[in-house]
């Protein structure tokens, strides 16, 4: 039995992110030092069977139905929210009222004015917060951010990135419901600039600074779906694809690309950043090698090498296995968690904040504002 403090969790979704961050927090005392331990204590959804049977798979000690009643419970420390983008206002903003800590997943919400309600009732209430943008914890993209902090890279000329998928392509795919809320704009607010776009603009934001402007081209390529919850066809309002250009205020340029309908790519996440020393690369297919070239290097060996990030001393990686083994996707959940105790101990918030998040909102707005504008358009910063 552990004399560690406890942290109880409550979680509210039983999905796909309600999996990896059970597994997470189940995890990560195994294999991190942590001054609290994580408990799960109880879990939260609106369907009694399915919730009934994740919570006996992942261990939870108790359910709740009702979110509100679950925020209600005094043995709750933290409320953990893998709901649709459309409630996360509302549940992060009444937890914070009462109290408790709260991790949210991404994108932090429909819009910026909505994020900013989300953040002022954060900060005023005082309470540690965090917004699931994972891949800042690949120990290949930490490592590229403390590569890039080194100044290794000198001035950055250009930062490149794309997230490409291909599972909506079949126009009999419906919208809306269970498992498909992404393809319904009232639940998800976007669609790709807000589910893909998201995660490559929090990492460019984490690795090369803020974006100034933006100029973006959206397209909807299935025009009508069934929506699962009414039957009826309906109008689809989310973007299949999104590509924009952005000019960063370290003066570099940018393009990111996404979409639904890359044949051939399930989940295609990768960046390139050129600086006038060196470049750095990085694919999520490959997430645990860095890609990295030096011009500085003797001209007959000169060349791109490509870094194993399974050492001790890289990132995060003296807390797994032996050197030459490498980690996956599920262990930058582990690695969140982690850091989001170690700042609760320390007293030093752990980012991605609700305020670090809400500036990747402000883009994303800019983005959609400029596809509909067809201009170049400002991004809204930070107060």
């Amino acid at each position: 039995m552990s004399t560690k403090k406890q942290l109880n969790v409550g979680i509210v979704g039983y999905g796909f992110m309600g999996r990896t961050h059970a597994n997470a927090f189940r995890k990560v005392s195994n294999f991190f030092d942590l001054p609290y331990q994580p408990v799960l204590k109880a879990a939260c959804g609106r369907d009694e069977a399915k919730l009934a049977a994740y919570a006996d798979k992942w261990g939870w000690e108790s359910t709740e139905t009702d979110w509100k009643k679950l925020i209600e419970r005094s043995d709750i420390d933290i409320i953990d929210i893998c709901t649709p983008n459309d409630s996360h206002a509302e549940i992060s903003i009444a937890a914070a009222r009462a109290g408790k800590m709260v991790m949210c997943e991404k994108p932090l919400s429909l819009d910026g004015p909505q994020g900013e309600e989300m953040v002022r009732e954060i900060e005023k209430a005082g309470v540690a917060n965090m917004v699931w943008y994972n891949y800042r914890r690949v120990p290949a993209v930490t490592l590229a951010k403390q590569i890039i902090d080194s100044g290794k890279l000198g001035r950055v000329f250009h930062y490149r990135a794309k997230f490409l998928q291909d599972w909506t392509i079949n126009a009999d795919i419906p919208q809306g419901g269970a498992g498909l809320w992404r393809l319904d704009a009232a639940a998800a607010g976007s669609g790709v600039t807000g589910d893909l776009l998201a995660h490559c603009i929090d990492t460019a934001l984490w690795l090369n600074g803020s974006i100034d402007t933006v100029t973006a081209m959206t397209e909807t390529f299935v025009k009508e779906r069934m929506h699962q919850l009414t039957g009826q066809m309906q109008k689809v309002e989310i973007d299949d694809a999104c590509a924009f250009l952005s000019r960063f205020s370290n003066g570099s340029l940018g393009t990111f690309e996404s979409t639904r309908y890359a044949r051939g790519h399930k989940a295609q996440n990768t960046f390139e950043i050129n600086g006038e020393n060196a470049s750095i690369a990085w694919d999520l297919h490959d997430l645990g090698r860095l890609q990295y070239f030096d011009y500085r290097e003797e001209s007959q060996t000169r060349g791109w090498k490509s870094i194993h990030v399974t050492d001790t001393d890289h990132p995060y990686m003296g807390n797994w296995w032996v050197p030459g083994l490498q980690i996956g996707y599920e262990h930058t959940f582990v690695h969140q968690v982690a850091d989001f105790i170690k700042g609760i101990a320390e007293g030093t918030p752990a980012a991605p904040t609700f305020r670090d998040a809400l500036e990747t909102q402000y883009v994303c707005d800019s983005v959609l504002s400029s596809a509909r504008s067809g201009q170049w358009t400002p991004v809204k910063k930070l107060g």
